[in-house]
């Protein structure tokens, strides 16, 4: 019998897992997961509850209720696949900030901000150093009379465009850097991340820098911040001590006067309403789910969540690969560890974690090492090894060059033959767009010359190390 499985979220994590499961001969239901917040957002289908049926134990079977046009319908699933994300509900931290409820200016959060028009001559605050709140600031610059931007703790900028006028995940997201990365000592690995970080330019001219730069956060990526800065269309400042009727008070004792709106871009928060507390723990800001998939504690793994995890790397490869597993775990075909092995692996991961990303980001994880446990799982890891051996040509390029999602479909379920021959030409494909004024050849990277930098910086780094210690 063929088994149903209800997907919860029909965004990016919703149409992988739909996918996954196609690919696997299952039946995939999706459900558009909605909740009215505040009056922001009402899908026309509401996921009310999901519940454990009275066998559960024994079938692993759930009962999905749904509500649509205010009328509620049950029905039987063999697995429950919950894609809803992490950017669901727009947080929007009012309380923190004292006065705000005497401006008598606009206050709203990123979520309703739409174009930047009607902001034409206003003064404006953005609150917030993400991606979404530089690339209002950005957007806002060119229109709006003065734009401050209110940030906590800062962040690091980086140029969408790399060394050598590369895209910058095709540069820095490889395997040898993550090697380097997680294997040199802690100081010149820590060195290396921020001097990577600055390339640029200097985080300190610009009032950017992190409080802790060494922390692995996930970097605000905006190719234009720096360059308004630098104009002084915008203004970067501390955190907002309090709000007046008219003004914002920074932490630093300096006051913006006559601001017209405030925009929040605080990020979101995510829940699940429709699930009792039991089943998706959390403690402490952190989500006990194994390899931030699987809830240990249920008797049958007929439940995952996709799509909760962040990382530097693409989203979309992610949440492919975390499909492609637990449509596998669902199918039988792979099994779990003990609970008690899922809790020592959750409780480990989460103490590098913190050291690496900080007590805020509790769900960032690294995204090389976190596809390679995925893909291990369903035997779709590439063997480095045996392909250097076997294919040097695809192993250099594999290894030093990006790591791209082709990389997971070489062997293992969903393995696809022209995996290889993409891999190989890759380039091509990224330089082709660009190329549209042909002046010659287009010049792709050197792999050796790529790692041979670091391995250099590394080598001199650690002489130095021993000589001065």
């Amino acid at each position: 019998m063929v088994k149903k499985v209800a997907i919860i979220g029909a965004g990016i994590s919703g149409l992988a897992s739909i996918r996954s499961c196609l690919e696997e001969g299952l039946e995939p239901t999706c459900f558009e997961k909605g909740e009215d917040v505040g009056g922001l957002w009402k899908f026309s289908t509401l996921v009310s509850s999901v519940n454990k049926r009275p066998d559960f134990s024994v079938t692993g079977q759930w009962d999905v209720t749904t509500e649509k046009d205010g009328k509620k319908e049950s029905a039987v699933f063999d697995a429950v696949m919950i894609c809803s994300g992490h950017h669901v509900y727009p947080n929007l931290p009012k309380e923190s900030f004292p006065g705000l409820q005497l401006f008598k200016g606009k206050c709203f959060h990123s979520w309703d901000y739409k174009e930047p028009g009607i902001f034409k001559g206003k003064r404006v605050l953005v609150i917030g150093l993400g991606n979404s709140g530089c690339d209002i600031a950005s957007e806002l610059s060119h229109t709006a009379e003065q734009v401050i931007v209110s940030s906590r703790s800062g962040s690091w900028v980086m140029s969408r465009v790399w060394h050598g006028g590369y895209p910058w995940d095709m540069m820095f997201i490889t395997r040898f850097e993550t090697f380097l990365k997680n294997n040199l000592p802690t100081v010149i690995s820590d060195w290396w991340y921020v001097k990577q970080m600055n390339a640029r330019f200097k985080h300190e001219n610009y009032g950017l820098m992190p409080l802790n730069g060494t922390l692995r956060k996930e970097p605000v990526f905006n190719d234009e911040l720096p360059a308004r800065i630098l104009c002084g269309t915008v203004t970067v400042k501390p955190n907002v001590k309090e709000f007046t009727e008219t003004s914002a008070i920074f932490e630093d004792g300096t006051v913006f006067e006559a601001i017209d709106c405030v925009i929040f871009a605080t990020g979101y928060s995510y829940a699940y309403p429709f699930l009792d507390d039991s089943i998706i723990k959390s403690r402490d800001n952190e989500v006990t789910l194994f390899k931030g998939i699987f809830p240990p504690p249920l008797e049958k793994p007929t439940m995952a969540v996709i799509g909760l995890v962040q990382s530097l790397g693409a989203v979309i490869p992610t949440t492919d690969l975390q499909s492609r597993w637990a449509v596998q775990v669902i199918k039988g075909t792979c099994t779990l560890p003990s609970v008690k092995d899922m809790m020592n692996d959750i409780d480990e991961k989460m103490g590098k974690k913190l050291k690496w990303f900080g007590k805020s980001d509790t769900i960032q994880t690294d995204y090389i090492v976190y596809m390679d446990e995925l893909a291990s799982f369903i035997g779709a890891k590439p063997n480095i090894p045996w392909l250097f051996l076997t294919d040097p040509k695809l192993a250099l390029e594999v290894y030093f060059g990006p790591c791209s999602p082709y990389q997971f479909r070489l062997v293992g379920p969903g393995k696809w033959p022209g995996a290889r021959n993409a891999i190989l030409t890759q380039w091509d494909r990224i330089l082709k767009p660009t190329t549209t004024r042909i002046v010659g050849s287009p010049l792709k990277p050197c792999l050796f010359c790529s790692w041979f930098r670091p391995v250099l910086i590394s080598v001199l780094s650690i002489a130095a190390f021993l000589v001065l210690f």
